[in-house]
């Protein structure tokens, strides 16, 4: 079920849904989820190997976190959500985890090899600020990789469940605008508060932060994510974006 909205406090809403997410996300059924059955190890294939420090850029309860971490990574995580940064502490207390904003890091110029946001930019407030920063800690030579929910997918809805259900965009594709997902699993009901952008404000944020895309991937649905009937129809549009940028100096 999507919902749209005018307007949206994207940091309180996260914080207020930050527990609600963090029980999700770590109940044994998550398992089965397009996190685990494809959608890490696709963004993975994008991510240079481990050299020097990386930055995980609004890192929840800091699952990609401990998942990196086990890969080798030397990972600091960041997260503006009280709530979830306390999980994520909590769960791993050994690695470097601040509360802030991604639109004001407190972290030091050129400290990382590295930084990446994993299904979190669409949920930021200040997307320009937020990759300034990032482009402001990296290194000269480092990247930045980033996953977010597809703009197209974003933007409109199948009008059915079938594999040849018609996807329709009744709003406008190339205005913002906020949005409500809603996740189902059993008698759970989880709010996904997020902000529709189209692709070429990414695009431009990132240039105008020095940041030069290298890569850019749209990835087809694997047969690992057909869990039911309805998921056919995920071949024909993608579900997620993934992007690899360089500081070029």
């Amino acid at each position: 079920m999507r919902t749209r909205l005018q307007a949206n406090d994207l940091a309180a809403a996260w914080e207020r849904n930050a527990a609600d997410w963090t029980a999700f996300v770590r109940h044994p059924a998550e398992l089965d989820s397009h996190y685990h059955r494809y959608h890490r190890d696709l963004f993975l294939e994008l991510v240079p190997p481990p050299a020097g420090r990386t930055l995980d850029v609004g890192c929840g309860e800091g699952r990609l976190a401990r998942d990196l971490t086990d890969r080798g990574y030397d990972v600091t995580g960041i997260d503006r959500s009280p709530t979830m940064l306390a999980a994520a502490r909590g769960a791993s207390p050994e690695l470097e985890w601040h509360v802030a904003d991604a639109a004001d890091l407190p972290l030091s110029d050129d400290s990382f090899r590295l930084a990446i946001a994993f299904m979190s930019l669409q949920d930021t407030d200040d997307l320009d600020g937020a990759v300034r920063e990032v482009a402001r800690v990296l290194k000269p030579g480092g990247r930045f990789c980033l996953a977010v929910v597809h703009p197209l997918n974003s933007a409109g809805l199948f009008a059915a469940t079938g594999a040849d259900s018609p996807f329709v965009i009744e709003g406008s594709y190339l205005d913002p605008s906020y949005f409500i997902d809603e996740l189902v699993r059993g008698d759970d009901v989880l709010r996904l508060e997020s902000l529709h952008r189209p692709l070429h404000l990414y695009a431009d944020a990132l240039a105008q932060a020095g940041l030069l895309i290298e890569e850019l991937r749209e990835p087809a649905l694997p047969s690992a994510a057909f869990v039911d009937e309805r998921s056919p129809r995920w071949t024909r549009i993608p579900l997620f974006l993934h992007l690899r940028a360089v500081k070029l100096s």
